[in-house]
């Protein structure tokens, strides 16, 4: 069974991930946005489509990448490429010695994954 998408909850994720507070996230989407409209926005399961496109654009991720997060493939993923990420059994997720852009990191796994899906979908609906 597949887990459910929850789409303000991968907003949240990725702006914290980003180290974006509610306030700032905000002030980029507009006038009309606060601090509260954010968090309420944070709760929502499911995102109308052009308000998830803005916000995508304001947090400068794909929008796949909010709809497809997955924070545990995130940390693992990341954690493949930190040297020193693993210190006597524990996880350390700081970046201090980060030689690339966690977040590009993260948008070349989404992307691959995606492009990964469609050639699967493709070999299916050839069979």
């Amino acid at each position: 069974m597949e887990k459910p998408i929850h789409e303000g909850r991968n907003v949240k994720r990725i702006r914290e991930m980003l180290g974006i507070k509610q306030e700032a996230l905000a002030l980029e989407l507009g006038d009309d946005w606060n601090q509260k409209k954010i968090s309420l926005l944070e709760g929502k399961e499911t995102i109308e489509p052009q308000l998830l496109n803005e916000v995508a654009k304001a947090l400068k991720v794909p929008v796949e990448a909010i709809k497809n997060f997955d924070e545990q493939a995130a940390i693992t993923y990341f954690n493949t490429f930190q040297e020193g990420s693993i210190n006597n059994g524990h996880f350390s997720p700081t970046f201090d010695n980060c030689t690339f852009n966690p977040i590009d990191k993260i948008v070349e796994l989404y992307e691959r994954m995606l492009k990964d899906r469609d050639a699967m979908i493709e070999e299916l609906r050839k069979k």
